[in-house]
């Protein structure tokens, strides 16, 4: 029982590996596309792809060195640098998928047609965020809409 773990755990880690190794390929390329030098030895692009965004330059060269994927605020960040939408980078990396985040609005309808769009305040009451985290909640959130949104 316990070789048949050790096997899931590898294959799962196999995964993970593979998945970073894709997600990192398409920051490169998105990197080369934006002006970035990452093939040189010094590898300036890298600190500057840090340095634009407000990140530390060791989660830009963790992620493009395949060691580690970076935590959700550093995706926000180097998402905005490089002109991509969050819900892209989010999907690309593997944290979520498109049925975890449905395009509404401007892009296709999300499933079930014309929704009805919740402001943040509206979301933290139906979630039950309670009510002295609900500013912090509605503030948060705000940062993941469109503009306007």
């Amino acid at each position: 029982m316990r070789s048949s773990s050790r096997a899931g755990a590898r294959t799962d880690q196999s995964y993970r590996a593979q998945g970073l190794d894709e997600f990192a390929a398409w920051i490169e390329e998105l990197m080369r596309g934006r002006g970035y030098e990452i093939d040189s030895p010094r590898g300036g692009g890298r600190s500057k792809l840090a340095d634009d965004a407000g990140v530390h330059r060791a989660a830009v060269s963790r992620l493009l060195q395949r060691q580690s994927m970076p935590d959700l605020e550093t995706m926000r960040r180097v998402a905005a640098v490089l002109g991509v939408p969050l819900r892209e980078m989010l999907i690309r990396s593997g944290r979520l998928t498109e049925d975890d985040l449905p395009v509404s609005g401007g892009g296709s309808p999300a499933a079930g047609g014309d929704q009805l769009r919740l402001s943040p305040e509206e979301a933290a009451r139906l979630m039950g965020v309670p009510p002295e985290l609900s500013d912090l909640f509605a503030k948060v959130a705000k940062q993941f809409l469109p503009e306007g949104g």
